[in-house]
């Protein structure tokens, strides 16, 4: 279920996935940009509420946190993962703000060749705590140049906590 939605899905042998969804006839429309309806009527489209770049900020400092805490304690997995997020909710913004799909990283490929390299330096290579390091400092520049793009006061509260979690100098 998703909302009021059931959603039955199909996965087969080679890959294939066939989805079958129930909607309530008073929800059915569409939902993203790609709908398509073959027969039947639909609501008119409906787009989803945008991104709030506010909770991005909010849920990417969270992580944050928690990588810095994995590191400490010598926890490279979770760490891993924890950068995972913080990353994530970043792209996020960067794509809300060079107006590309935010939602799941649909719009990463999209960006601009600056913002997908800088995407790319923000990826561990490996497992390793100075790599890891590195993957986190990449990710904190650019948490703190996107914050700045949503709000320059939080920004500026902010980025020294974000540049000594990372360790950035400058």
């Amino acid at each position: 279920m998703r909302g009021t939605t059931l959603f039955r899905v199909f996965l087969l042998k080679n890959t294939l996935q066939v989805d079958i969804a129930f909607w309530r006839v008073e929800d059915f429309g569409a939902i993203g940009p790609h709908f398509r309806l073959i027969f039947g009527e639909a609501k008119a489209a409906r787009a989803a509420p945008p991104a709030n770049p506010q909770d991005l900020i909010g849920m990417a400092w969270l992580y944050a946190l928690h990588v810095r805490s994995s590191l400490a304690r010598g926890r490279s997995l979770q760490a891993e993962y924890m950068l995972s997020g913080i990353r994530n909710h970043v792209f996020e913004l960067v794509c809300l703000r060079c107006g590309v799909i935010a939602k799941q990283g649909r719009g990463l490929d999209d960006l601009p060749a600056p913002e997908r390299e800088a995407a790319a330096k923000c990826i561990p290579r490996s497992l390793e705590p100075p790599e890891l390091k590195r993957a986190l400092q990449n990710t904190m520049e650019v948490f703190v140049r996107e914050m700045r793009h949503v709000d320059r006061e939080l920004e500026s509260k902010l980025s020294t906590v974000l540049h000594d979690i990372g360790e950035i100098r400058g």
